[in-house]
């Protein structure tokens, strides 16, 4: 359900307070990615997730107000609530993203209150409130019929301005089965002093949750008795939430979150920007956290004259080769552009190298009449070298550097091959320092490469001086190839490949990446 100001201001733009959820991505509201994807401005704060950023027009004015170096805050609350008012009187579609749940401990009320003094519209967009988040990703259910049927949340930093604390610790201590605190570590002494002076025993399981639902969640379990010296000695920081009750008893049982295979595992991932999501995706599932970095950038070439003369004479190619995603992607925009259709290539046969590019290919409506069972550009050639290809004219579009060891083997069995550059590869810029620093500090666990490009483009980002260099970054970190051409050419630069699927798709590399952290042969038994 949804808050709203019903009377707008004709001139006056409007502001949206929605709740980003407790960390992790996936658990904002649909109503809430949907104001993202329409948003002017978002002014977001320290505990929204960046990654909601991405959801946000490229136009849209981004605005972080939450902390900077040394806890302090790039805005005041005042600064804040003047921002969202002066952006909404500007027209302007405002959304005001906040970690959590806007009305729960938020401080969403207050910029709702300048909202309304200034005749700004406004909507209120609920978020997964941290409480229930952090308990349910630590594996404790804040009720249960067994434990108890009530549950309190409690601020553990009240306004520091004000003269006596509201919190009636002596009613609250035994009076809620369950009891979460917010923002409590700094106080956390003082707090559980309070709940057992006021008769909660000493033997009160307590377990505290820092960044809940993200890769970075950490929980520790101690007792009322115990939980300060636990969270010390496990240099426990804020942001973190703590459950106090019977119920942190069936976190051994349910905990979830954190024993999946990859959870704590930091991996890079090195596909195009455009074709890492459902590797990242896959990993994610599994616990990973995943870090970006696109070591390949791709663009159209600058001359298709190759291209479009075949087109003018497709019917007379026997067969049509695609190595890759992007070939299937770039032949097609082409294919349109000199204004064709699938239907243009009536008769004449399609190989693919793989599963996956047989995917792509479905969808402009053609099924591939070949798919090698070992998906390599040798698997590819030895396939169609059993179709009797001599005297075959074969048309490859594909990147405009590549192996030629496909069409040189098809030549070879008196084909006449057509290469047909549809694309390029461009190493992007940028990042390098950042890549190098997560290097030096031990703190990336794998690097993923699904090409040979991948990897030239990878060590060229990194820039190290000298083999030693590189050998130092790179020694303590797991690489995991998709193929033989890939894990050949990672070893041509002097590094080792641990991990390597039997087959040469995403499923069977994210399959073997959990199988060698599981420390067991094979697929992964989900």
């Amino acid at each position: 359900m949804t808050t709203h100001h019903s009377t707008p201001s004709s001139t006056n733009g409007k502001v949206y307070l929605v709740g980003a959820g407790p960390g992790d991505p996936g658990l904002i509201t649909l109503r809430g990615k949907y104001l993202l994807e329409h948003a002017e401005v978002v002014v977001y704060d320290y505990l929204a997730n960046p990654k909601l950023l991405s959801y946000v027009p490229k136009t849209a004015q981004l605005i972080y107000a939450g902390k900077k170096g040394g806890g302090l805050h790039a805005f005041t609350q005042q600064g804040i609530n003047r921002l969202l008012v002066d952006h909404a009187q500007q027209g302007k579609m405002v959304v005001r993203l906040k970690g959590g749940d806007p009305f729960i401990f938020g401080r969403g009320a207050e910029e709702i209150e300048e909202l309304v003094s200034e005749g700004i519209d406004f909507e209120v967009v609920p978020g997964v409130t941290s409480a229930t988040a952090a308990a349910t990703y630590a594996g404790i259910p804040i009720t249960h019929r067994e434990y108890t049927a009530s549950v309190a949340f409690v601020t553990g930093h009240e306004d520091p301005t004000k003269k006596f604390s509201n919190i009636s610790w002596e009613k609250l201590a035994t009076g809620a089965g369950t009891i979460v605190i917010y923002m409590g570590i700094k106080t956390l002494p003082s707090i559980t002093q309070k709940l057992i002076d006021h008769g909660r025993s000493p033997d009160t399981p307590v377990a505290v949750v820092r960044w809940a639902s993200t890769p970075q969640q950490r929980s520790v379990v101690g007792t009322l008795a115990t939980i300060c010296d636990v969270v010390a000695q496990a240099d426990i920081k804020p942001p973190a939430l703590v459950i106090v009750g019977e119920v942190v008893k069936l976190r051994s049982t349910i905990d979830w979150f954190e024993k999946r295979p990859l959870f704590g595992r930091r991996i890079v991932v090195t596909r195009t920007r455009e074709q890492a999501s459902d590797l990242v995706a896959k990993l994610e599932e599994y616990g990973a956290e995943c870090l970006e970095y696109s070591t390949i950038h791709i663009e159209p070439v600058a001359d298709y004259r190759v291209l479009d003369q075949a087109l003018a004479e497709i019917h007379a190619y026997a067969w049509l080769l695609f190595t890759s995603l992007n070939a299937v992607t770039y032949f097609f925009q082409r294919l349109f552009v000199l204004g064709h259709d699938s239907r243009h290539l009536a008769g004449t046969k399609i190989a693919v190298v793989g599963k996956a590019t047989a995917e792509e290919l479905k969808k402009y409506g053609l099924k591939a009449d070949l798919i090698p069972d070992k998906f390599t550009g040798e698997g590819l050639a030895k396939a169609l070298v059993e179709t009797e290809v001599n005297g075959s004219r074969i048309l490859l579009p594909r990147a405009l550097k590549a192996s030629d060891l496909l069409p040189e083997t098809l030549i070879d069995a008196g084909a006449e091959v057509t290469i047909a550059p549809v694309y390029q590869n461009v190493p992007p810029q940028g990042r390098k320092e950042e890549l190098r620093d997560q290097l030096e500090s031990g703190s990336i666990d794998l690097i993923t490469f699904t090409s040979s490009s991948t990897v030239t483009n990878f060590l060229a980002m990194l820039d190290a001086g000298s083999d030693e260099e590189l050998h130092r970054l790179m020694d303590a970190v797991r690489i995991a190839a998709i193929g033989p051409i890939t894990a050949e050419t990672v070893r041509e630069h002097g590094l080792r490949v641990d991990i390597q699927p039997e087959r040469y798709t995403i499923d069977d590399m994210v399959h073997a990446i959990v199988a060698a952290y599981r420390n067991k042969p094979g697929q992964p038994q989900d």
